[in-house]
C-alpha cells in the first residue's frame, strides 16, 4: 500500500515553522510520510550579506528544521519576492506536488499580508488540482496522480488579513504536545529570527511564535496551543467527506468551530 503523504508548501524558510509544523508532527505521528517545499530561496532575508550567500545560508538552516521534522525537503525554485502565479513556477510546484503524492496538502492562506505568501498558496492550490491531468506537463516531467488530495490552509502570520481583518478559521488543531518541536524548527532559521529582529522589531522571534500559537488557542475556545487551519473546496479534488487531516488526527486535537463544514 502506498504511503500517506502530507506535503507542506510555503513561501519562505521559516514559514512553515512558523504556522504549519504543530499540526505536520502530528500527521507525522499519525504515520504520514511528511514533505516540505519553501518555494522562495529566502535570499533577501539578510542586511549584511549578499543573496546568493543568504540564499545558501537560509537553506542550510532549511536543511536542518527538516530534518528535526523527519521530513523530505524539496529545493526552492524563486527567489524572494519573485513568486508569481505563472506557467513556470506551476509546472515547478506541480512537479513536487506528482512526486510527493499527497493525501493532504498544507497551504498558506489565500487572503495574506504578503503577496509571495498569497501566491505559493495559489500555486499549491492548481499544482494539486493539475496533479491528474496528462496534458498538463510538469518541469520536471512526472507522470499524473490520481489519488484524492485535500487541501488545507493555515491562518496567515499575526492571524489577521492585509486590510487587519481578522481572519476565522474553521477548525483548530491542539499543537500543545508539539510547540517545543515547532520552536526548535523555528531555532534553526537563526539568520530570519536576526533579520525580523533588525527589520520588523521582533524583539524575540521565537516568542512572537508562541505567542501567535496562544492566541490561536484562545480563539479555539479549548487549547492552551493551536494552529488554526481553513479547508478548500473539495471540488476537483475528491470527494465531499474526504478530509484525511480530521481523520488522521481524531476528535481529541480537532476542534471544528461552530457553523464551519
Amino acid at each position: 500500500m502506498a504511503p500517506r503523504v502530507a506535503l507542506a508548501i510555503a513561501a519562505h524558510p521559516d514559514d512553515i515553522e512558523l504556522m504549519m509544523a504543530g499540526t505536520l508532527v502530528l500527521l507525522g505521528r499519525a504515520g504520514y510520510e511528511l514533505h516540505m517545499m519553501n518555494v522562495a530561496d529566502g535570499s533577501c532575508g539578510s542586511m549584511s550579506e549578499d543573496a546568493a550567500a543568504t540564499a545558501r545560508r537560509r537553506l542550510d538552516e532549511a536543511k536542518a528544521a527538516a530534518r528535526l521534522l523527519n521530513a523530505t525537503l524539496h529545493l526552492p525554485i524563486a527567489r524572494d519576492l519573485e513568486i508569481f502565479y505563472d506557467e513556470r513556477l506551476l509546472r515547478k510546484v506541480a512537479a513536487v506536488v506528482r512526486e510527493a503524492d499527497p493525501a493532504i496538502v498544507l497551504l498558506q492562506s489565500p487572503v495574506d499580508y504578503m503577496e509571495d505568501h498569497i501566491n505559493a498558496s495559489r500555486l499549491g492550490v492548481t499544482a494539486a488540482f493539475a496533479r491528474s491531468f496528462p496534458n498538463f506537463v510538469t518541469d520536471p516531467r512526472r507522470a499524473p496522480v490520481s489519488r484524492e488530495v485535500a487541501v488545507y490552509h493555515a491562518l496567515p502570520w499575526g492571524l489577521r488579513g492585509p486590510l487587519r481583518e481578522p481572519i476565522a478559521a474553521h477548525f483548530f488543531v491542539d499543537i500543545a504536545s508539539t510547540l517545543s518541536i515547532k520552536r526548535a524548527a523555528l531555532a534553526c532559521h537563526a539568520s530570519q529570527k536576526e533579520w525580523l529582529d533588525e527589520t520588523q522589531g521582533l524583539d524575540s522571534y521565537l516568542q512572537t511564535m508562541e505567542d501567535s500559537a496562544r492566541a490561536a488557542g484562545r480563539m479555539s475556545g479549548r487549547f492552551s496551543a493551536a494552529e488554526g487551519w481553513q479547508r478548500h473546496s473539495h471540488l476537483g479534488f475528491g470527494a465531499e467527506h474526504f478530509d484525511p487531516l480530521r481523520e488522521a488526527l481524531g476528535d481529541t486535537l480537532v476542534h471544528t468551530v461552530e457553523g464551519s463544514n
